[in-house]
């Protein structure tokens, strides 16, 4: 294989993925936002997960894009890990899909019907469409449709020159004795994984796989492990945009990891077992396209079958391998207390929510001391906890906001209105303490990337009024406190009344 072939497959490689990369990406364009919506309204059991997952990763052409956008969902606390569970299941079938679109590729005739089926035909025709689509239509839908189909011509124009720079190996002795090693199963899950890893795509790993195929010289034998370690090299992208997220960000992308790299391992201990014992003889069946196409679908099906029955299991696996410290159970300790049970119980109610909103002053009054410390010392990784912690901030907002609006549909007394109604004002000034913080920190940031250095007289004058900002948040913090356990007294004596109602 000369210089020139090489720098054809590469030219190959690169239209493939930069076809792949428009269609996707102009796919999500004429989608719009309804594709988040769905993803975050239909999850409700895990098999509409796995089925919304696979639908959504056959349309946008991508698993590593699902699941990507299922961690921001995840980070943002709008969906719950073991919601994401399923579609990030789903996703690993639906991006099989894109091997069965790249079998239109191979489909070649000299006349008649099948001349018109050929890729040079498809391709054309759909390439002239869109580009017709493109420039003409003033309409942004319908340029987003032409952008799609001209993503499809040139990633089918990209597969047709790998197949072209390939062939020639069909004829070389060194080519087939290299393949001979990729039949330990160990070597091919190891090229599956490092290839997938340096591509960020396991649909274009898959393709090259097929491009190769044409030489006739992969078998059964070569690509099962090769389609294995595509899987697990596919989670490269995934766990690199798991960066900068929460801890719940975070364990979402390991299940990406986690489901394929359990299918693997499954797998290869199942099917190479037997294959010891019964000698299967499909190993060395030449492998088409299409057979790849068929290998790869397969397999993440099987997985995914598997895997299904055992989704309780993977979230109390990736919650011990990353697990919560004592701020992060105090969080969702707070959380736990707005219980809608509670609600027709209004003092109990009121006393709950203070004691969470508590929580949130203790959170707001921490996050702002963290900011005003980096006008001292800046932090990338102390800027990194001020904007989760503002997100935090407004999740509480967001959860005692809702809990006391649904509170003042209930018959209140006349303190009790009150109450709630202070309450609904004080939270939004918690959540305010917050941005505040975060524009503190940017402002920081913004001083150390320029390296701007206070004068002696300045800092002395921002220590001063740092020091007075700091007594007078305190002060507010434990006054609000002090309140709250007020608040709770009574609720405890409502307790102690309604237990002993319900003894007699």
């Amino acid at each position: 294989m000369g210089v020139t072939s090489i720098l054809s497959l590469l030219s190959g490689v690169a239209l493939f993925l930069y076809g792949m990369s428009v269609m996707g990406d102009s796919l999500k364009k004429v989608a719009g936002n309804k594709l988040e919506l769905i993803l975050y309204k239909l999850t409700s059991t895990p098999l509409k997960g796995i089925l919304l997952g696979t639908a959504v990763t056959a349309i946008i052409q991508s698993s590593s894009a699902t699941t990507v956008m299922v961690v921001g969902f995840v980070n943002s606390g709008m969906m719950k890990v073991a919601q994401s569970i399923g579609i990030i299941m789903g996703a690993n079938i639906g991006t099989s899909v894109t091997g069965w679109i790249l079998c239109l590729s191979y489909i070649e005739g000299s006349g008649g019907i099948a001349q018109l089926l050929s890729t040079a035909t498809i391709s054309a025709v759909v390439a002239i469409i869109g580009i017709v689509f493109r420039m003409v239509m003033k309409k942004d839908s319908y340029r987003h449709v032409g952008e799609i189909m001209l993503g499809f011509a040139i990633l089918m124009f990209g597969m047709q020159t790998m197949s072209g720079a390939v062939a020639p190996l069909k004829d070389s002795e060194t080519f087939r004795s290299m393949l001979t090693m990729f039949t330990n199963p160990a070597a091919g899950i190891l090229v599956g994984i490092l290839f997938t890893a340096v591509l960020q795509s396991a649909s274009a790993s898959v393709g090259i796989l097929q491009a190769l195929s044409v030489t006739g010289g992969i078998s059964f034998a070569v690509a099962l492990p090769i389609v294995m370690g595509i899987g697990v090299g596919a989670a490269c992208p995934v766990l690199m945009s798991a960066i900068g997220t929460n801890k719940n960000g975070k364990r979402t992308a390991l299940i990406y990891l986690l489901n394929d790299l359990f299918g693997m391992l499954f797998w290869s201990i199942v099917f190479y077992t037997l294959n010891a014992i019964f000698h299967f003889k499909f190993m060395n069946v030449v492998m088409t396209p299409v057979y790849i196409a068929l290998m790869n679908t397969v397999f993440r099906a099987a997985t995914i079958c598997i895997l299904s029955p055992f989704i309780k299991y993977i979230e109390k696996l990736v919650y011990i391998l990353i697990k919560d410290d004592e701020e992060d159970l105090d969080e969702q300790k707070d959380f736990d207390l707005l219980e809608e049970r509670f609600l027709n119980y209004p003092a109990i109610a009121i006393a709950q929510s203070h004691t969470a909103m508590n929580g949130m002053a203790r959170k707001a009054r921490k996050n702002l001391s963290r900011s005003v410390s980096l006008l001292k010392k800046y932090s990338d990784e102390k800027y990194q906890k001020i904007e989760e912690k503002e997100v935090l901030i407004d999740k509480y907002e967001d959860k005692l906001g809702t809990y006391l609006m649904q509170l003042t549909g209930k018959e209140l007394s006349g303190d009790q209105t009150k109450q709630v109604s202070k309450f609904l004002h004080t939270i939004s000034d918690f959540e305010r303490m917050g941005d505040h913080a975060l524009n503190v920190a940017r402002t920081a940031k913004e001083l150390y990337d320029k390296k701007i250095v206070f004068s002696d007289e300045a800092r002395y004058e921002l220590n001063v009024l740092i020091a007075a900002m700091k007594e007078i948040v305190t002060s507010t913090v434990q006054a609000f406190s002090v309140m709250t356990y007020r608040w709770q007294l009574e609720s405890s004596r409502f307790v102690s009344l309604l237990v002993c109602c319900v003894m007699n």
